[in-house]
């Protein structure tokens, strides 16, 4: 079985879009997961269809936007941005908005009626919604479950990331211990590892030489249906 392996644009962060396309794709990926203040709900529709060119020009498929949720706007101006950034993922080209859920315990049911009531909009524009471990509201794998459940719509799913699994943690949950149970629910997976030292966890590190057992988590999520994409989002150095 052969899955689409992309690769994010946060390891190249420091260098232009166009810079870093080139570079990702002379590693020999065939996506880009779109991260950083590249395109966003009030980006224009120029922008974002020049940054789209710029990927397909390098040879890439631009699959895959970071997204964001502005829950601080109120509810109804939330949902209008989160459409907007829907609109400029059609835009780009890309399948996947990767979400983050929130981290102030104060919005989560703010957090579930947004996602309730823009996945619909979502799947109309053929723009699957995916979230990923990222502490808060999707500290653990229950977690991701539970916010999962809540919004129960097709186009909401979700994106493993066992790197943060054992990050947000600090190294108390593992990620191949619960991956059976989350799997099905997956359509989407991060590439990324962890360490923790004294205490302190650390991501920045390239995959293989930290704690998650890739062998595990990649086989249990197969076993469960997944079939990709996967996206590289952090390395050493």
């Amino acid at each position: 079985m052969k899955l689409t392996l992309g690769c994010t644009t946060r390891p190249f962060g420091q260098v232009p879009f166009a810079e870093a396309c080139q570079r990702i794709a002379a590693a020999g990926y065939t996506d880009v997961a779109v991260f950083g203040a590249v395109v966003g709900p009030d980006s224009s529709r120029e922008d974002v269809l020049t940054f789209r060119q710029v990927a397909l020009d390098a040879g890439l498929a631009p699959s895959m936007l970071l997204a964001r949720a502005h829950l601080d706007l109120g509810l109804d101006e939330a949902v209008a941005k989160y459409k907007q950034l829907v609109d400029n993922a059609v835009a780009l080209g890309a399948d996947w908005l990767l979400e983050l859920g929130t981290a102030r315990e104060t919005l989560y049911e703010r957090y579930v009626t947004v996602m309730r009531q823009v996945a619909p909009y979502a799947q109309d524009a053929g723009v699957g919604i995916a979230v990923k471990p990222h502490g808060g509201i999707t500290t653990t794998t229950g977690d991701l479950i539970d916010v999962h459940s809540r919004v129960d719509h097709p186009s909401y799913s979700i994106c493993y990331d066992p790197g943060n699994i054992i990050y947000y943690t600090k190294g108390e949950e593992r990620p191949e211990t619960h991956i059976a149970s989350v799997a099905p629910l997956v359509t989407t997976c991060i590439i990324k590892d962890c360490v923790v030292a004294d205490g302190k966890p650390d991501v920045m590190i390239t995959p293989g030489e930290g704690w998650v057992d890739f062998d595990a988590v990649l086989s249990a999520l197969v076993a469960g249906g997944f079939r990709g994409p996967l996206y590289v989002e952090c390395v050493g150095g």
